[in-house]
């Protein structure tokens, strides 16, 4: 099992840019400190009350540089508002600055507002995703290559530096409904799942569907799993459900605020889910929050939890938020990482 923790390099209200990072960056000198596995880095954009981590493969090469033994992992890199080339060529610099502990995540991003301002439409998202991610692979494993696609053309382009990893960094890429899940393990990725717009209950099926396509394609094992969670890990059971209680609930009504928000700027069919879920998440009590949405308990509890879902999804990882909602104080995220680390994590072996 897997241990990571996903980070945002929060901004929340009453704090600058500089602090932002001062207090991201002691966080991951303790997850090294203290034994994580990977620390994932978001791409977040035009979110002022949210985050600073706007260049995650430019935060990726200041980790480097400051550790040497956790992983570095993008979660995601939206390839669609990328020019590839140069995407190509800091992915395989990170590679190297990282002595290849570099792993990288890719998706599209399930909101336009991104889109719009990068002045890409987000209509185009799924092409411009497999255009560039065809042209990474290219880019990464032939001496010189060619590429003529929708978005892109490239004639006898010799890149450098080529990964450190060979034949490249590990890919990993989000799913996050039922197409997408089958889809990716037809391809044979791994991949990363979560639970931000649906329930943990709803996972299984589409994780199935995911290993079924998997094996229908020939690919060997079973295909791995990666689950975004929030998690938070506390002392007591009293301090695991009070201490993270109104950032997570507040992470949530902006969320579902948001959906509907989106919901403006997409097709008919986009436009009901969307409206539907983020009702539902505006509505949502915190009762049915702890149950299908988040990760919360003492370390034994927390352990416990790991373990049965777990079972019964055939984890292969996580990548807990530990302050969802961007406003748990930072030494109680501090203390939470270091309970999952040193209590949750030597329980998986």
């Amino acid at each position: 099992m897997e241990f990571g923790m996903f980070h945002e390099f929060q901004r929340p209200a009453g704090l600058d840019d500089a602090t932002s990072f001062a207090q991201s960056f002691e966080q991951v000198d303790a997850a090294e400190q203290y034994g994580l596995d990977v620390i994932w880095l978001a791409e977040l954009h035009v979110a002022p009350t949210r985050s600073v981590l706007a260049s995650p493969l430019t935060v990726a090469a200041a980790i480097a540089s400051r550790t040497k033994r956790v992983k570095i992992g993008i979660a995601v890199q939206v390839l669609p508002l990328c020019h590839p080339l140069r995407l190509a060529e800091e992915v395989a610099t990170v590679d190297h600055i990282s002595h290849g502990r570099l792993i990288f995540g890719v998706g599209r991003s399930g909101f336009p507002r991104t889109y719009m301002a990068y002045g890409v439409p987000y209509a185009e998202s799924r092409e411009r995703f497999a255009d560039t991610l065809e042209i990474l692979k290219k880019a990464w494993t032939q001496e010189t290559f060619t590429h003529h696609g929708p978005f892109h053309n490239f004639e006898n382009v010799h890149l450098v530096p080529k990964p450190l990893q060979k034949p490249y960094p590990e890919i990993r890429v989000a799913a996050t409904n039922a197409e997408t899940f089958a889809a990716n393990g037809t391809a044979g990725y791994p991949i990363f799942a979560a639970v931000r717009l649906g329930t943990l209950s709803e996972l299984g099926p589409n994780i199935r569907e995911y290993r079924a396509a998997w094996r229908a394609a020939g690919h060997p094992g079973e295909g791995r799993v990666y689950l975004r969670v929030p998690v938070y890990v506390a002392d007591t059971e009293a301090q695991a459900v009070s201490e993270p209680r109104s950032s997570i609930m507040n992470f949530y009504a902006a969320l579902g605020k948001q959906l509907e928000d989106s919901a403006q700027l997409e097709g008919a069919r986009a436009t009901e889910q969307r409206a539907e879920r983020g009702q539902a998440l505006r509505s949502i009590n915190f009762d049915d929050v702890l149950k299908e949405k988040v990760i919360v308990g003492t370390p034994q509890q927390v352990t416990q939890r790991l373990k049965d879902l777990q079972a019964e999804l055939g984890l292969d990882g996580i990548l807990a938020e530990l302050n969802c909602g961007n406003a748990i104080p930072h030494d109680r995220v501090l203390h939470s990482l270091r309970l999952l680390c040193e209590q949750v994590k030597p329980a998986f072996g």
